[in-house]
């Protein structure tokens, strides 16, 4: 049994009600959007976010109906964000399935996505709680500026390690710190006993993406994108930031001078893609989300053992070690 399994069946009877609301949340009186929510539901991921959620409300006091409601609000708005990266990627396909927009093309993928938000909304709303509806706000901010930083920065491609780890600070951290704070919310808990918690779930999220990122140096169809999608976009991630950091390397300025090319051909981006593994940035990223997974265990000291500590501690372990 994995990490993640063994916290799914310490919250099984949980998520069974977080999907129930989800599922009654979605329906609606079109026949077309609910096809399309439909097809959406098919590529339904490991739902790591309401989980985390869950683990803080259990932490701070229980899984009640406000935990479950704020669960099903940042689920609802992570998939939300899925199906417009779907349109703006105009990928075919999410996990071997097709998407939204290759089925029903953009605008239909556009509206369904704004359905999700809406209902996220009305989810946190039911909630009652106006720092859950405050969290929410705040994270859509800074989702966004995440986004625009790392187009922005994709267009220069010039790119540090710190520039890098605020851009996935901004679009993939905060919301993982948010499922935590709004676990705790839940449950009425004061900001001052939620901080270390909120603290490890962001080392989680700066974990989550350093992992995801490693995703684009190996084929893996289970993966959902070929090697390299991200160099092919104009992103440039830890591995080969690392890499080109190494100004000692024989291939050094060959390699700078390519990744500051307009376009890169499918071979160039190859070489790029064997010259991080070669150079050790896979190695490196790997001995940073230890680091991480170090620092996120000691902010769960603060708290009585438990299995719910124990839990959230597999769920780090789980996020360095899981395949896709």
């Amino acid at each position: 049994m994995t990490e993640l399994e063994r916290i799914r069946e310490l919250l099984r009877g949980d998520i069974d009600r977080l999907n129930s609301i989800i599922k009654e949340s979605l329906v609606s009186n079109s026949d077309l959007l609910n096809a399309a929510i439909t097809a959406h539901l098919k590529t339904k991921g490991k739902q790591l976010r309401p989980l985390l959620v869950m683990l803080s409300g259990r932490l701070f006091g229980g899984i009640n109906d406000c935990v479950l409601n704020a669960g099903a609000a940042v689920e609802l708005l992570h998939n939300a964000s899925l199906i417009h990266d779907d349109v703006i990627d105009q990928s075919a396909e999410r996990r071997g399935i097709a998407t939204i927009n290759s089925i029903f093309q953009n605008h239909v993928a556009v509206l369904t996505g704004d359905f999700f938000i809406t209902t996220a909304l009305r989810r946190a709303v039911l909630t009652r709680q106006s720092r859950i509806l405050d969290e929410l706000a705040l994270l859509g901010g800074a989702l966004s500026m995440g986004e625009i930083d790392q187009i922005c920065n994709a267009q220069e491609r010039n790119i540090t390690e710190e520039i890098y780890m605020d851009i996935i600070g901004k679009k993939t951290a905060t919301l993982f710190e948010s499922c935590a704070a709004m676990g705790g919310y839940a449950n009425n808990q004061e900001e001052g006993y939620m901080k270390p918690l909120r603290k490890y779930a962001y080392l989680l999220g700066l974990c989550f993406q350093m992992k995801d990122d490693t995703f684009d140096y190996y084929h893996d169809p289970a993966v959902g994108k070929p090697t390299g999608n991200d160099l092919r976009e104009g992103k440039i991630t830890l591995p080969l930031i690392y890499a080109l950091s190494l100004t000692e390397h024989p291939r050094h300025n060959e390699m700078v001078q390519l990744v500051h090319k307009p376009e890169l051909t499918t071979e160039e981006i190859d070489t790029l893609v064997e010259f991080a593994k070669e150079a050790g940035g896979i190695d490196y990223t790997y001995c940073k989300m230890e680091q991480l997974r170090e620092q996120a265990c000691a902010q769960l000291d603060a708290y009585p053992p438990s299995d719910t500590v124990e839990a959230l501690k597999q769920l780090f372990q789980y996020i360095i070690e899981r395949k896709h």
